[in-house]
């Protein structure tokens, strides 16, 4: 029998050179308040699911991202329509390097954050 869990991702990391510019970034781009979270041993931004029972989180941490076109790509849900994300990735010094991309679900664009870690952010159909 195959092994099959509710989701298969269960938590993201996305490292950055700066906590405060990362904040300001995906506060700024996302409309998400993080939580700076230093239980651990290495202090994290965390977004945190609506529902912890059945949600991903994603958290940021001190790091070195990886060089450009060799990390992998999040996808993360943003405030608001996506033309109005687009703008507001560029506002918070972030690169958006894709048109949208339409899909069944939704639509998406590619971008890259401050430290060049690509991401992508999804607008799932109304």
């Amino acid at each position: 029998m195959a092994y099959t869990p509710q989701d298969f991702l269960v938590w993201g990391e996305l490292p950055v050179t700066d906590m405060d510019a990362a904040t300001r970034f995906y506060e700024h781009v996302t409309g998400a308040e993080l939580e700076l979270v230093t239980d651990g041993p290495n202090p994290m931004l965390v977004f945190r699911p609506k529902d912890p029972a059945t949600g991903v989180a994603l958290s940021i941490y001190p790091g070195t991202p990886a060089p450009d076109g060799i990390g992998p790509t999040l996808h993360l849900a943003a405030e608001g329509a996506l033309a109005e994300v687009m703008a507001r990735v560029t506002k918070a010094g972030g690169q958006v390097v894709s048109e949208a991309i339409t899909l069944p679900s939704g639509q998406f664009f590619y971008a890259k954050d401050p430290d060049g870690n690509s991401v992508g952010f999804y607008e799932a159909k109304g």
